[in-house]
């Protein structure tokens, strides 16, 4: 089994690595394929995917294994703003919607976890002190609740996973990649889910959602 990030930033945001760098690194780094989900907001979603359409079609065109698929991580979006901003990058492209949640290291608007689980997003990213409300909301929509690798936003990681798996929802992993050092191993991020308080069977199950969610939006937008 190998691990699928979903959750990856580039130059076309805040992240250090161009797009070609950032997957070959995964790759080096024993990954089967990957998301490319720049910060985005109006003023510049367009300008991201239509650089990532391009990329993702040299890419996936090679015929090696490892693929990527593209999208966002709506960021500082106001909540009344991420359900039409959702329509519209899709419309462009995106293969993946991740919406950047209420984590409590950032000033994050409340409201913004509710609107992304609304909103029917793929991942709904670093929640925080997600409520029963949102995540019941969330799997009746489709959404998959992210535990994080990343320092502050996986403070909480522990109240997300005891919450969504309580009530029946889907977790996935994700390194919210920015740069060398950001990716952790197979087995750390086992480690991980285990600190979260997950089992053995549970931690199997969030490593094949990776897979599961990144081959349905491939094989969905190609």
């Amino acid at each position: 089994m190998k691990l699928y990030d979903l959750h990856t930033h580039t130059t076309f945001s805040d992240g250090a690595l161009i797009p070609a760098e950032s997957v070959r690194r995964a790759k080096t780094d024993g990954y089967g394929g990957m998301a490319l989900t720049d910060h985005a907001d109006e003023s510049n979603y367009l300008l991201i995917l239509e650089n990532q359409l391009r990329f993702k079609e040299q890419v996936n065109a090679n015929g090696d294994d490892f693929k990527v698929i593209i999208g966002l991580e709506l960021t500082h979006v106001s909540p009344e703003r991420i359900g039409e901003l959702t329509v519209k990058a899709r419309k462009a492209g995106a293969d993946i919607i991740v919406v950047h949640g209420e984590t409590i290291v950032e000033p994050v608007e409340e409201g913004t976890n509710l609107a992304a689980v609304e909103a029917g997003v793929d991942i709904l990213a670093h929640p925080g002190l997600i409520t029963e409300d949102v995540v019941k909301k969330g799997i009746s929509n489709g959404v998959f609740f992210e535990i994080s690798t990343r320092k502050g936003h996986s403070i909480t990681n522990g109240h997300v996973a005891k919450t969504v798996l309580e009530l029946g929802g889907e977790l996935v992993i994700n390194n919210d990649y920015h740069a060398p050092g950001d990716r952790v191993s197979f087995e750390q991020a086992k480690r991980i889910l285990a600190g979260a308080g997950l089992n053995n069977d549970q931690v199997e199950k969030v490593i094949n959602n990776n897979k599961v969610l990144f081959d349905r939006l491939y094989g969905g937008r190609k």
